[in-house]
């Protein structure tokens, strides 16, 4: 299975530090936010990985992350999104490089406390339809909210 990393978004919620780099870069602990992305995909077992980004510090990518050796990968791929048009977009810049193949897809600001390699087993073993990882919160307003029917 490949994986995409979608981190073209604007950050504008937390200017003014995304004038200066793309929130993904920030750290968060000890490190980049974007590492802690890439490792929860080496450490499910995906080794396949396009990073989509966009932005004045897309360049910056490259320089923090280079071929993705540090996490063991042989190759990252990169593909630019010129302007943030949103997940379906971003995904679109994914299509030829997927070559119909399964992909799973994280944004590139959401941190996973556990590998979820079970659940890339699964879906290799029945690739039909989509898995999404959800989580509840406290103040769902604040964020992107799933509605679950039944």
């Amino acid at each position: 299975m490949k994986g995409v990393i979608l981190a073209g978004g604007s950050g504008s919620r937390l200017f003014p530090l995304t004038s200066v780099t793309n929130k993904c870069l920030l750290p968060i602990y000890n490190k980049p936010m974007l590492f802690h992305v890439v490792e929860s995909f080496v450490n499910s077992g995906i080794k396949d990985i396009l990073l989509v980004c966009g932005g004045n510090a897309a360049g910056e990518f490259l320089r923090v992350l280079g071929n993705g050796e540090e996490f063991g990968l042989k190759h990252l791929h990169y593909t630019y999104q010129s302007e943030p048009r949103g997940i379906a977009d971003a995904l679109s810049l994914a299509e030829e490089w997927a070559d119909g193949e399964p992909i799973a897809v994280l944004l590139a600001d959401n941190i996973f406390e556990k590998p979820f390699d079970k659940a890339v087993e699964e879906f290799e073993s029945s690739p039909e339809g989509a898995r999404i990882f959800l989580t509840e919160v406290e103040n769902p307003q604040a964020y992107g909210v799933v509605e679950i029917d039944g």
